[in-house]
């Protein structure tokens, strides 16, 4: 398989959370601006062409939830994948099987980072919200039936797009899912210290029943730096 080198880059609590209220005390944001710096500043360490992530992720950070506006009566899409243009350097991949992100435009802002979105689809994906995309002149990708065939989409991001270094931004459950499957080479985490108990929080890798197993996977340490905050950064190779 030729694919882009992924790296699993987050944020945690001290307790291993990937989102909550620890973020609002100044430890989070001090962990949140030595994350962003390291995978999208000026000088960042990571000098990846895109970054993915799941469709909660994206509804949480990007498309707040809205609905698309799918077209009436919307003529037959060709087959295959449609690929747009895009004077854009950066590409932000969301992994959206049954086509239910309610995008308003084909970019997107991260703080001062700007992004041409790209949707990875299966062919549960609605003839409806394909010419929904193609209105907005959103790239997309198919990769898969009924489920997803990450292997299948990291390739296509690689040959469509010649992404040669990807940064993987899930959702534990996605995150842990392409570790599983032998898609994720790197692993860097950015904690806080800070934490809230919360219990219903996401943690950094997640299994979901039907999608993936608690087979244990091991990693080995390539680096660990602390910054003023008290925040530590660790870099994993995943063992495979």
């Amino acid at each position: 398989m030729t694919r882009p080198y992924i790296f699993c880059h987050m944020q945690t609590s001290l307790d291993g959370k990937i989102i909550g209220n620890y973020m609002e005390t100044p430890e989070g944001r001090a962990g949140s601006d030595w994350f962003y710096e390291l995978a999208f500043g000026t000088n960042a360490h990571y000098k990846h062409q895109g970054w993915l992530s799941g469709r909660t992720t994206t509804d949480d950070n990007f498309t707040h939830y809205k609905k698309p506006n799918l077209p009436k009566n919307p003529p037959q899409v060709p087959d295959g994948d449609f690929i747009v243009p895009t004077r854009h350097t950066k590409y932000y991949i969301s992994i959206d099987p049954s086509g239910k992100l309610g995008w308003e435009t084909n970019t997107l802002t991260y703080r001062d980072t700007e992004a041409h979105v790209v949707e990875v689809l299966t062919d549960r994906a609605s003839n409806a919200y394909k010419a929904f995309l193609r209105e907005k002149q959103i790239s997309y990708v198919l990769a898969g039936k009924s489920s997803l065939d990450a292997g299948l989409a990291l390739e296509k991001l690689r040959d469509l797009f010649n992404l040669q270094l990807v940064m993987l931004g899930g959702g534990g459950v996605l995150n842990w899912s392409f570790i599983e499957q032998g898609l994720c080479d790197e692993v860097s985490v950015v904690i806080s210290p800070a934490a809230d108990g919360a219990a219903e929080s996401p943690s950094l890798f997640e299994t979901k029943a039907g999608l993936s197993g608690d087979a244990p996977v091991a990693f080995e340490l390539q680096g660990a730096e602390t910054n003023s905050s008290g925040a530590v950064w660790l870099r994993y190779l995943v063992k495979k």
